[in-house]
């Protein structure tokens, strides 16, 4: 029986109900996690930072990074559970414009941004099984738009057209039930888990069988100086590896319809981003084992490119021929298109749940906070995010939209955890029935290492890093005529 599809007696106005249980919420965290980043962002750092020391270590980082954040959300997450997750936290700690702020950010770039990455990335891996899906075959070409001294191509590739077409599928397949969007999660995420697990085990084996170790050529070989210019350079090569462990924080914006979420939040936070970032760190060393680390863009295989170079960065499809031969990358394709698949599910199913949040709060267009009278979901907050989503398909490549993305979501995880310090010395006697591990150690290493890594990303990827600066910014005038708007209609 679906919960979703029967309100409790005496209800007036259909609202969201209860029906997410523990693995539910796991498999949120886990499958939104996980999309195409594992298998495409390993060549950009490796190109970054030069080094396989280095290399593996922005993984370590970035795991470790990312399970801290997920324990101290753990205790927001149980004092509030409710619909908007972090949007509440901030509101809650910090004000009304605080929490719009993040909700805009997230409308406009964060959560819509990557669905559209990950959207055009399922369309990328589409093109190995049917040619005709592709980025060089245009449908239509809209022309160039400028912004802010930026050129920005708008066309309609087939590639595109999948990514959008996958938006409106699974946006469509959500409003007809929560349980509806937990059964695909679910089941993709399982999918997803099995697909790493396999790579890790064919890096095992490889490795195991008398493989020798990809040798580094001579100049590589030498010992990595430490010092303030690796570390800078440790943190900007940490994009593609954060960028690939964010939407962990997903579930929380569904809090108003996990089951017994003041236990069920905080367990899937750390089971999930657990054991996310421990299978990243595997592949990632499966990835090391079995390719050379060094290569040439103009190498004629896999073995000559590297991990470096890989083609079209495809560092998990190069892997699978050296071990497959030619079918591993159709075994690698397969296993990306399932990958982004079950990621644009649960990213789409948790946003809403955002838009949602700020329409009830006034702050967004008020036909947004409308639940469906039979499914009870947010579904004009599903078609919004879609449409908008779609619209960003149209504007950039992925690593346009991923160095775009993560300057702002880094800020946001930092206001948020600073809302932990907050919170505990504005309100002592709030309930918290559960309390951030390593308090108040580990949030405050992370706060200060997440602001050098700012640091390094406006100084190293200025232009991007002002532009998503700039998007957050920009929300503070929206925020003020929202508000007005509010005022004026509960004033009528």
């Amino acid at each position: 029986m679906d919960v979703t599809a029967t309100p409790a007696a005496g209800t007036a106005p259909a609202e969201l109900v209860k029906g997410l249980r523990l693995l539910d919420a796991t498999t949120i965290v886990m499958g939104s996690m996980i999309g195409s980043g594992i298998f495409i962002v390993a060549a950009e750092g490796a190109r970054e930072v030069a080094s396989p020391t280095l290399f593996m270590l922005t993984w370590v980082i970035s795991g470790l990074m990312t399970v801290v954040a997920a324990i101290t959300y753990g205790e927001l997450a149980a004092m509030m559970p409710r619909a908007g997750g972090q949007y509440v936290y901030l509101r809650e700690a910090f004000g009304p414009l605080s929490g719009f702020l993040y909700g805009w950010t997230l409308f406009l770039v964060i959560q819509t941004g990557t669905l559209a990455a990950v959207a055009v990335a399922f369309g990328k891996f589409l093109g190995v099984f049917v040619p005709w899906v592709s980025a060089q075959n245009l449908l239509l070409n809209f022309g160039q738009l400028n912004v802010a001294g930026h050129s920005i191509a708008l066309t309609l590739s087939s590639q595109q057209l999948i990514g959008i077409l996958a938006i409106f599928l699974l946006s469509t397949a959500n409003i007809t039930g929560l349980r509806t969007g937990a059964w695909v999660q679910n089941i993709f995420t399982v999918l997803k888990v099995g697909a790493l697990l396999g790579l890790v085990g064919l890096g095992l084996w490889w490795a195991g069988s008398g493989h020798a170790m990809p040798a580094p050529p001579p100049a590589a070989s030498a010992e990595t100086h430490w010092g303030w210019a690796t570390l800078t350079v440790l943190s900007v090569a940490m994009v593609g590896p954060l960028f690939s462990s964010d939407a962990w924080n997903n579930v929380t914006f569904t809090g108003a319809e996990v089951i017994n979420a003041k236990r069920n939040l905080p367990l899937a936070l750390l089971f999930g981003t657990v054991g996310v970032c421990s299978l990243y760190l595997a592949c990632n060393w499966a990835y090391v084992r079995i390719l050379p680390f060094f290569g040439s863009p103009q190498g004629a295989g896999p073995l000559e490119r590297g991990i470096q170079y890989a083609v079209e960065d495809r560092v998990g499809t190069a892997a699978m021929q050296v071990v497959l031969g030619n079918p591993g990358a159709w075994v690698m394709a397969a296993a990306i298109m399932v990958s982004t698949f079950g990621c644009l599910n649960g990213m789409i199913l948790a946003g809403a749940r955002v838009y949602y949040a700020m329409a009830k709060d006034g702050l967004f267009f008020r036909k947004v906070a409308r639940i469906n009278p039979k499914y009870h979901t947010p579904a004009v907050s599903l078609m919004v995010q879609a449409v908008w989503a779609s619209l960003l398909t149209l504007s950039g490549t992925y690593n346009e939209l991923l160095d775009y993305v993560i300057f702002a979501v880094v800020l946001f995880y930092i206001l948020t955890i600073a809302a932990v310090f907050h919170l505990r010395r504005t309100r002592p006697d709030a309930a918290r029935p559960y309390r951030a591990w390593g308090y108040p150690v580990l949030p405050a290493l992370y706060i200060a290492f997440a602001f050098f890594v700012e640091w390094a990303l406006l100084f190293h990827k200025t232009q991007r890093s002002l532009a998503g600066l700039g998007i957050v910014a920009l929300g503070i005038p929206v925020f003020y005529f929202w508000r007005r708007r509010s005022e004026g209609f509960a004033g009528r």
